[in-house]
């Protein structure tokens, strides 16, 4: 079994928040003691992916809003935010706000590209404006910008009773050094890498080599370490990675069940490219902490990162979360070279 170069220093663990359309409240309440649970169990980082027009959180900056008024410690994330689905001036907005109640706890991922589904939703979306709407890596930019400071406006000081800044307010130092970038293709991890960003990888890539054999942790190796040497940090820029990883130490026959069952029937995806874009997704992870310690550090990926945001599987229960976060944090990730309160800064 290959060693880990990169003992573990960060654990995160990522959500969509699923609810119910009847009862909305309960999901949401849900989302926030997991990640209230999470952090008593030492977690690093939390992490909320949108779902919009779906029955999963689609407004994670207000939900990390109050997850900042229940937590003191964990570090809060999105992962991602689609910056097609939002005014870059109005995201910087309220992300510094969120960051400024959190203690500077709020860290920011996010992509560009057209949302899903553009051709259904961008008469919703942008009714005057959809033929005008860049989502090219400009709209970052323009994004990046904003949060570091830069000038939104040509308008400053005093007028009548009322007083304007240039920049976006509030403004959270070091909110910027706390980005995101979530990439899964050679040319976003070259862009990601080029702004001094941070990395997200996560369970899918893109299958970008026409010829077999298509590895995944092969794959994302590649994009990790193309990303780091168009990085300012070089080697030491921060990669995070997202698996999909079900730790089954303390749970019951019937959990076991149910947690191969779901990793079973979405092996097939894992196979071949999906769609168009060649997405290319990695199996989940289902064992023990034995069993999972030796796949991952027989991930060419895992063996480049460490840290990670393990993501929870989409429609599983709360008693569920909680032994996997639980196994997580007091068996796999020790097992992995993980201390609670590790502090890479």
């Amino acid at each position: 079994m290959p060693s880990n170069p990169r003992p573990l220093r960060k654990l995160g663990f990522l959500t969509i928040g699923l609810f119910d359309e009847a009862d909305p409240r309960r999901g949401h309440e849900d989302t926030l003691d997991l990640i209230a649970f999470g952090e008593r169990l030492g977690f690093d980082s939390a992490w909320l992916r949108h779902r919009h027009l779906q029955y999963g959180i689609s407004s994670p900056v207000a939900v990390l809003a109050a997850a900042t008024q229940r937590t003191s410690r964990i570090q809060l994330g999105t992962a991602v935010t689609p910056l097609g689905w939002e005014n870059p001036l109005r995201l910087a907005e309220d992300l510094a706000t969120v960051d400024v109640l959190s203690g500077g706890r709020l860290n920011p991922g996010f992509s560009v590209g057209p949302p899903v589904h553009w051709e259904n939703v961008r008469g919703a979306l942008y009714p005057d404006t959809w033929e005008r709407e860049d989502f090219s890596p400009a709209r970052a930019e323009r994004f990046l910008a904003l949060v570091r400071g830069e000038d939104a406006s040509d308008v400053e000081g005093t007028e009548g009773i009322e007083q304007y800044s240039r920049r976006v307010q509030p403004h959270s130092p070091g909110l910027a050094d706390r980005l995101w970038y979530g990439a899964g293709s050679t040319r976003s991890v070259r862009w990601a890498g080029e702004q001094g960003l941070s990395l997200l990888t996560s369970s899918v890539v893109k299958a970008e080599d026409p010829e077999p054999p298509l590895d995944f942790a092969a794959i994302q190796a590649g994009l990790i370490h193309t990303f780091r040497s168009h990085h300012p940090l070089g080697e030491r820029a921060r990669v995070s990675q997202g698996l999909v990883v079900i730790p089954t130490d303390s749970a019951t026959p019937e959990q076991r069940a149910r947690y191969e069952a779901y990793a079973a029937a979405r092996t097939p995806r894992t196979l071949t490219p999906q769609g168009p874009a060649r997405l290319l997704f990695a199996p989940d992870l289902v064992g023990t902490t034995e069993e999972l310690v030796e796949r991952l550090h027989a991930h060419a990926g895992f063996r480049e990162v460490d840290e990670v945001a393990f993501a929870l599987p989409f429609t599983f229960g709360r008693e569920d979360y909680e032994q996997i976060l639980t196994d997580l944090a007091t068996r796999l990730a020790p097992a992995l070279g993980w201390r609670p309160g590790s502090d890479l800064g």
